[in-house]
């Protein structure tokens, strides 16, 4: 049974109002008026297309936006049924807009989806962003159907991405995750998901439980949880992920901040599951992957690798505590060489990421000094990433990554010897 305290009275009505269903989709709202629109009508398209016989709802928790968000999405309609369907509707498409239970942020707009979710006994439930541009009914499908019908209980995403998008997740997220748990989720903090039934309820008991406070990094919480809980993974290609053209990035501290932090934030909490653990498993794909053009990736190699030997040379009385000297002076070698001839190589980068998630554990300097001393060896390393592979094809690039991915498996039993020191 949901916890009720999650859900508004005004929810609570328009919920019962709406009864059991089989498939619920969350859009969480906050200042999305350019975006919100055609994501709603994409799930709702989806709804029908793909899944007409089964009960629906669209719940949308809103953080409280004030740029005409929730008018957007209260009047999104598909204005011609025939030019996308074969026949009319068969059911009502319920769509719910709610005030995020607990105010803006995205762990209050999840606990409201997933106890909607169990108040409704919906059999699948996904989450989809309103601030894309590139969200289609076949979204829909990928991150509902292997829940529906093939028994799944988590949904990752994977996105066709430019080989220079997402540095951050090739170089440490997509491969720390699948050394450290033995996953192989190509997109561990997506926040596009599909989960089942007893999934979203016990989210609501373990990561997004009530009276527990928020942490940055929610998404890839709870794909972390999935994992080490046992739940039967998959993942669905969804296309690419544009954003819309006035979204702003958050600046790259922020980001690591956030990101690197939970993710070594999950491994302190998770050290029982995974420090005896070796090798990776794969993660079933659903959809058909394609590969087209996408807009290139503004990349400023020159101002990265200032950022890195300034760094390197500023942060070298808290770079100290935190690597090993072979490390540090490995870092500190790299810094003196010059552009055209600097590569930060696999191993080196694989130990350097290896031994701040043990000092992030071991706390040897506040935890925020220590990510941020992260950030200019990050740019080093990936401007020499960049670097290396500006004329690598799309196949190629893949097998890089993946020569990557084994490295960090390579290394696990240093990381494990870096957390777990003999006295």
């Amino acid at each position: 049974m949901a916890d009720e305290t999650v859900l508004s009275d005004d929810l609570l009505s328009q919920l019962i109002a709406v009864g059991e269903v089989d498939i619920l989709v969350g859009v969480p709202t906050f200042n999305n008026v350019k975006t919100a629109g055609q994501v709603v009508r994409a799930v709702q398209v989806g709804f029908l297309k793909y899944f007409p016989r089964a009960r629906t709802v669209l719940i949308n928790p809103d953080g409280g936006s004030t740029d005409g968000t929730l008018d957007v999405v209260r009047d999104a309609t598909i204005s011609d049924f025939r030019t996308l369907m074969t026949s009319q509707p068969l059911r009502t498409l319920h769509r719910i807009t709610t005030p995020s239970s607990g105010g803006p942020g995205r762990e209050h707009a999840l606990r409201t989806i997933f106890a909607a979710a169990d108040l409704l006994r919906a059999k699948a439930c996904a989450v989809v962003s309103a601030e894309l541009q590139s969200v289609t009914p076949e979204w829909i499908e990928g991150l509902i159907r292997p829940v529906y019908k093939e028994q799944f209980d988590f949904v990752a995403p994977i996105y066709h991405r430019h080989k220079f998008d997402g540095l951050l997740i090739t170089n440490v997220m997509y491969p720390v995750v699948r050394a450290v748990y033995g996953a192989r989720v190509k997109e561990p903090l997506g926040k596009e998901f599909g989960v089942s039934a007893r999934l979203a309820k016990a989210f609501l008991g373990t990561s997004l439980q009530a009276g527990q406070p928020f942490r940055p990094g929610v998404d890839l919480r709870l794909t972390t949880s999935a994992i080490r809980d046992g739940y039967l993974l998959c993942q669905a290609f969804l296309g690419p992920k544009l954003h819309a053209p006035n979204y702003e990035e958050p600046d790259l501290t922020t980001v690591l901040q956030r990101v690197v932090g939970a993710l070594f934030e999950c491994m302190e909490t998770d050290q029982s599951f995974w420090l005896s653990r070796s090798g990776s498993e794969p993660t079933p794909i659903f959809g058909f992957e394609y590969e087209l053009s996408l807009e290139p990736v503004r990349i400023n190699r020159e101002r990265m690798l200032q950022v890195f030997r300034t760094g390197v040379r500023e942060f070298a009385s808290i770079l100290g505590p935190i690597l090993s000297p072979e490390t540090l002076q490995a870092i500190q070698r790299l810094a003196e060489v010059g552009d055209a001839e600097m590569r930060y190589p696999d191993d080196l980068w694989v130990k350097t990421v290896y031994e701040f998630a043990a000092s992030y554990h071991h706390a040897v300097i506040h935890r925020d000094h220590l990510l941020q001393a992260l950030v200019p060896l990050y740019l080093g390393r990936t401007s020499c990433f960049v670097a290396e592979h500006l004329e690598t094809d799309s196949l190629d690039f893949k097998q890089r990554v993946e020569a990557l991915c084994l490295e960090y498996e390579r290394f696990k039993p240093y990381l494990v010897e870096r957390w777990t020191p003999t006295k």
